[in-house]
């Protein structure tokens, strides 16, 4: 297996502040590979040296296999607002735009629900950007992948298209990603960027957990050792005489080597929502006959329901539905076209938005906060000072004079989240929260909304963190209307696929029993199949396994986005005819089976 990426003694640095320090790593064809690290500290960096964007302090160097074609995905896009999607995914297929046929960007766009390719960027949502974005990197069918954020803004059927696509892509991978279970099931290996430095894992999420826990409490363990150590030999260093001999010496340098491994901390911080809750009464949201449309087209359809203490609730559906509308309304952003909507008096509302609002870039981090507030009520009723609010958001003293422009987007996205915490809310709307976070970051607050005594409604495409949050789903069906789902959302999509499998089975049946059975004389005792019949159902069991291969095949090929427009247009005929033939076959041997079985 060839090395297709060589990185070597790359570093990075904004002025004093070092993200990371002649790192070096290889990655290998085929690899599939997560880096993962906190906010602020050079995910987005590294991949922008990778992917030739930036440049490496110093000395370092980035090296591809040559003639490899590399196709990177930024965790933004930005298009000219006239240009069609057309245009944008053709472009992205660089040198091999020539070799691309109109057939297959359709086929591409239609699995990422962009039907119209003459849209132009400047109408398109962050969603719509998104996934064009992504068809403009798969359509070249490069042979490296570099993905930062890919599943940001998407819904869960274009993460789902993108987590099989790539499970089943042969491409060599490098992502950055915040989704779980997309993680898990896209990727073999994981690079950590911590404290300037990288290490690889070989494994899933879980493992990776389980050993960063290992190698952090092994150098605990080192530098203990190393303090230690260290307070003998600065009694010895005291006590020694002002020596020249050559094992003193050697002795004294050793000392100084060991002080520095002794001062070594690991900034092990993680975020701590203290964040207080107003008392809460029974009375939360009363919704009666809400109704809210744009133009004609029904966003909310006589939709009632009273919100209760302590409930936590997920809202899903594609994107375009309304969730977001959805919020509006209940927050009071947007009134509604008809119905009620009665707010408790002690409702104090903390929203979320997944568009976030809009800092004063020149503005200082301390001067965001305290401009809400110069004193925090947390959550056992202490008052603290914003200065120690932000500290617990891992803004340390050192952040709080740096302008806002300055921020990460994920390190705004925290920022945003405490402006929304520090108001002490009881019914948290949240839209969209995991987006640009970190794992670690939202494993913190997966563990306060657990444990969030409040009401919770959130909008996210996440779907681990909707499974260990939510009690109950509202589903987005369209055309205003919203289906209560009471469960997680892995039941609610196992729940579909066996609908799916139900109304399959029934059409099955339905055809079995408009098919005329064979009439059977009076008296006459329950028959075995004959020669012929045998022969028959041998031959059916056959066919049922080619034409199961034939059609699984023509799926593959379908979707492989390759076909020329006669094969196209052929194979789309052939699954049809392949499938309603596996229908009545599958119909033929059931019931020569039930022959043979004696019933």
């Amino acid at each position: 297996m060839s090395s297709y990426l060589e990185v070597v003694n790359v570093s990075k640095s904004y002025g004093p502040r070092v993200l990371f320090d002649h790192i070096s790593f290889h990655i290998d064809e085929g690899d599939k590979i997560a880096l993962v690290a906190p906010n602020g500290t050079g995910k987005t960096s590294l991949l922008s040296i990778i992917a030739g964007k930036d440049s490496s302090d110093g000395e370092g160097e980035v090296r591809f296999l040559k003639d490899i074609d590399v196709a990177f995905l930024e965790q933004d896009q930005h298009y000219a607002p006239d240009r069609t999607i057309a245009d944008i995914v053709l472009e992205g297929a660089g040198d091999k735009a020539h070799d691309v046929q109109d057939y297959e960007v359709a086929a591409i766009l239609s699995q990422l629900h962009l039907n119209d390719p003459s849209r132009k960027a400047g109408t398109l949502s962050g969603g719509e950007s998104k996934r064009t974005a992504i068809a403009a990197a798969l359509i070249r069918k490069p042979d490296f992948l570099v993905l930062d954020e890919p599943t940001n803004h998407l819904d869960v059927d274009s993460i789902e298209f993108l987590e099989d696509y790539l499970t089943r892509s042969r491409c060599t991978l490098l992502m950055v990603t915040h989704d779980r279970y997309f993680l898990d099931r896209v990727c073999n290996q994981i690079l950590e960027l911590d404290g300037g430095q990288l290490y690889r894992y070989n494994g899933n999420y879980e493992y990776f957990l389980q050993k960063r826990q290992e190698r952090i409490e092994n150098f605990n363990a080192a530098t203990d050792r190393a303090r230690n150590l260290l307070r003998t030999e600065l009694d010895w260093m005291r006590r020694m005489p002002c020596a020249r001999g050559t094992k003193a010496k050697y002795r004294k340098d050793a000392f100084y080597d060991l002080k520095e491994r002794a001062e070594q901390r690991r900034d092990d911080r993680q975020m701590e929502i203290k964040a207080g809750m107003a008392r809460l009464g029974r009375k939360i949201i009363n919704c009666k006959g809400l109704c809210y449309s744009w133009g004609d087209v029904p966003i909310v359809d006589n939709f009632t329901y009273n919100f209760a203490p302590g409930e936590k609730i997920a809202i899903v559906g594609p994107n375009g539905v309304g969730k977001s509308t959805f919020l509006d309304l209940l927050s009071g952003t947007l009134e509604p076209s008809s119905g009620t909507i009665d707010r408790g008096e002690t409702l104090r509302i903390g929203y979320y938005r997944q568009e976030g609002i809009k800092f004063d870039n020149e503005k200082t981090v301390i001067d965001t906060v305290s401009e809400i507030a110069d004193v925090v009520t947390i959550g056992n009723g202490e008052k603290v000072s914003a200065m120690t609010f932000l500290n617990y958001f891992m803004f340390p003293p050192s952040m709080h004079r740096n302008r806002v422009g300055r921020l990460s987007g994920g390190e705004r996205r925290r920022l945003y989240l405490l402006t929304v915490l520090m108001r002490s809310p009881n019914f948290l709307i949240l839209d969209e929260p995991t987006n640009d976070l970190d794992l670690m970051t939202l494993n913190v607050l997966e563990e306060y909304l657990a444990g969030f005594t409040g009401s919770l409604l959130i909008v996210s495409h996440d779907r681990f963190f909707v499974d260990k949050l939510a009690d109950h789903l509202f589903i987005f069906e369209g055309g205003g209307r919203v289906k209560d789902f009471v469960g997680s959302y892995s039941g609610y999509r196992q729940y579909l696929k066996d609908r799916e499998e139900e109304h399959r089975a029934a059409s099955r049946e339905a055809r079995r029993e408009s098919s005329p059975a064979a009439p059977v004389d009076k008296g006459e005792r329950k028959r075995r199949l004959s020669y012929k019949e045998k022969m028959e159902k041998e031959q059916l069991e056959k066919d049922l396994a080619a034409l199961g291969e034939e059609k699984k095949a023509l799926e593959e090929r379908l979707s492989s986005g390759v076909l020329s427009s006669d094969q196209l247009t052929a194979d789309s005929i052939r699954i049809g005819d392949v499938t309603r033939l596996l229908d009545e076959k599958e119909l033929r041997w059931l019931e020569l089976d039930e022959i043979a079985s004696g019933s």
